[in-house]
């Protein structure tokens, strides 16, 4: 999510007071230039070994942690906003987008190397950068600088296409120039390819006649590629207007948009709807400073999805869990023209994981999430990273965690997911 002065449901407005009080209890004081290579702050050492998680606990431990701070850059730019991670196994590097609305330098995305082990993770290092491009062939420009025809895009969500030679990035939109949300198609080296088709009703900006459609800065926000690699999934963060409201404390959000795409034609064949919580505390004084939504999507294994849900109450900070859902039990929504009062079936959510278990000193803005190579004793590992909203209050957070397997039972039976299949 951006800075953003407007007033309305989103990290924007939250951004920018962060940003000010942020300011003001630095007293103003500007950064140090910054290194060209990013250094890495010690990770936490993790337990000798991983413990088995008995029925009702969490089947996740934490394997490692590194912190960025703001002034961390590349090139002579900062590095932050990153929206999305993914691992590309040809060469075994991760993906990363900024969410960088061309302001800092054009819209972007960096190559990163990530190495751990059971004992940790070692090391994270951006190894590269690539300039997404127009249709005419050249980076995207600023809003200061940008031809009316030409939407500053908001890029959130980046997946490599399977065959590893194109990528698919979601950009949020440019409502306030009149440009809505978009899914794009790019090369290896930046290049436009293509735009893929988005569902009528996922189309902005809103349409001021009827106060229907996407709201501003709460839409694609994730993308996952599924295992047969015959489907992506495109993740909205939040609910169409005419879906129902966003979440309150002690009240559910309204539905929002989960959309399936057949890989092979680029369209849109199903769709499903997602309940995110209600907002997990209270925040009297200032309750339009207060969000959730879906900030992540990830296959999990045949007819599953993970799902990163990741809260903001001005006061309490962050919080985030991961959901599992069956895409398949869940109603097809695509035709369905407003949610609020419809007869549907919602993905089922089973909690995985709240990170408030994980025994971190602060959880940040977690919008990326992917499968790293497994550990050499078989073990998955999921790659986290945080946006920090180029917000000096905020960090860069990396977080690796590994999947640990069902303590036995008495009767020797096991619980959990440990043994079901999955790409990596």
């Amino acid at each position: 999510m951006k800075i953003n002065i407007q007033i309305h449901y989103s990290f924007g407005l939250l951004n920018a007071l962060s940003l000010s009080v942020a300011l003001l209890l630095a007293g103003c004081k500007t950064s140090p230039e910054p290194a060209q290579e990013p250094a890495s702050l010690p990770t936490p050492k993790p337990a000798a070994t991983l413990a088995c998680h008995a029925a009702g606990s969490p089947a996740w431990q934490l394997l490692g942690e590194q912190r960025w701070p703001l002034d961390t850059s590349w090139a002579g730019t900062p590095i932050s906003g990153l929206s999305s991670i993914d691992y590309n196994p040809a060469d075994d590097s991760y993906y990363l987008v900024s969410d960088d609305r061309s302001a800092k330098d054009s819209a972007r995305w960096y190559q990163a190397r990530i190495r751990y082990n059971a004992s940790g993770l070692q090391q994270v290092s951006i190894t590269g950068q690539q300039y997404l491009q127009t249709p005419s062939g050249t980076p995207y420009p600023s809003s200061r600088t940008a031809a009316a025809d030409t939407a500053v895009p908001d890029p959130e969500a980046l997946r490599l296409l399977p065959g590893g030679r194109s990528v698919v990035w979601s950009s949020e939109g440019d409502f306030a120039r009149g440009f809505g949300p978009a899914l794009q198609q790019a090369g290896l080296d930046g290049s436009w390819q293509k735009t893929w088709p988005l569902p009528a009703l996922l189309q902005g900006p809103l349409q001021p006649a009827t106060g229907r459609g996407p709201r501003n800065n709460m839409t694609l926000e994730g993308i996952a590629i599924s295992d047969d690699q015959r489907s992506l999934w495109l993740a909205m963060e939040g609910a169409l207007r005419q879906d129902g409201p966003l979440p309150r404390r002690g009240q559910i959000g309204g539905p929002l948009r989960i959309t399936q795409y057949d890989l092979a034609s680029q369209q849109p064949v199903r769709q499903i709807a997602y309940i995110p919580d209600a907002l997990p505390k209270d925040n009297l004084l200032l309750p339009l400073i207060a969000i959730n939504g879906v900030s992540e999507v990830l296959a999990d294994g045949p007819d599953h999805l993970l799902v990163l849900e990741r809260a903001y109450v001005l006061g309490a900070g962050f919080s985030v869990r991961v959901y599992r859902i069956n895409t398949q039990e869940a109603s097809d929504t695509l035709a369905i023209d407003a949610l609020q009062d419809a007869a549907y079936t919602p993905a089922h959510k089973e909690l995985l994981l709240d990170f408030a278990q994980l025994g971190l000193r602060t959880v940040d803005n977690l919008e990326g999430m992917t499968w790293g190579p497994r550990l050499a004793s078989g073990e998955r590992v999921l790659l986290l990273v945080s946006d920090n909203n180029f917000n000096p209050a905020q960090v860069t957070q990396f977080l690796a965690l590994v999947e640990t397997p069902a303590c036995a039972s008495a009767s020797g039976n096991t619980s959990g997911h440990a043994g079901q299949s999955h790409r990596n």
